[in-house]
C-alpha cells in the first residue's frame, strides 16, 4: 500500500518562497514517477511539475515555469517542489501523486494517469 505524505505548506506573502515534500512509503520509490497538482477553491484539480524516475526528466505548467523547481531524492522516498515569487493566484492545496513506470525517463501531466495521491497541503499566498 502507497502512501504519500506531503508536509511544508502554510502562509506565506506574495513575492515569497515555501519548499514542499512529499514522503513516499509501501513500494520502490525509484520504480514511480512523480507529479505535483493543485486545487484552488472553485476550480479543478490542475498540473503543476512531474519528474521522472531518475529526475532527468521534468516539465512544468507555463503558470508556474521559471518559478516552481521539482526535484527528488530517491534515497530518502521524497520529492520536492521549491517554489519562488510566489503569487496569489498559486493558493491552493498541493497535492503529490505518484505513477509506477518502467519507463525511467517518462514523466506525466494528466491527473488521470497517476496511481497514488496525497492528501493535500495548503498554501496560501497573501497579497
Amino acid at each position: 500500500q502507497v502512501q504519500l505524505v506531503e508536509s511544508g505548506g502554510g502562509l506565506v506573502q506574495a513575492g515569497g518562497s515555501l519548499r514542499l515534500s512529499c514522503t513516499f512509503s509501501g513500494r520502490t520509490f525509484s520504480h514511480h514517477s512523480m507529479g505535483w497538482f493543485r486545487q484552488a477553491p472553485g476550480k479543478e484539480r490542475e498540473f503543476v511539475a512531474t519528474i521522472s524516475r531518475s529526475g532527468d526528466n521534468t516539465h512544468y505548467a507555463d503558470s508556474v515555469k521559471g518559478r516552481f523547481t521539482i526535484s527528488r531524492d530517491n534515497a530518502k522516498n521524497t520529492v520536492y517542489l521549491q517554489m519562488g515569487s510566489l503569487k496569489s493566484e498559486d493558493t491552493a492545496v498541493y497535492y503529490c501523486a505518484a505513477k509506477f513506470t518502467l519507463f525511467s525517463g517518462g514523466y506525466y501531466y494528466t491527473a488521470d494517469f497517476y496511481d497514488y495521491w496525497g492528501q493535500g497541503t495548503q498554501v496560501t499566498v497573501s497579497s
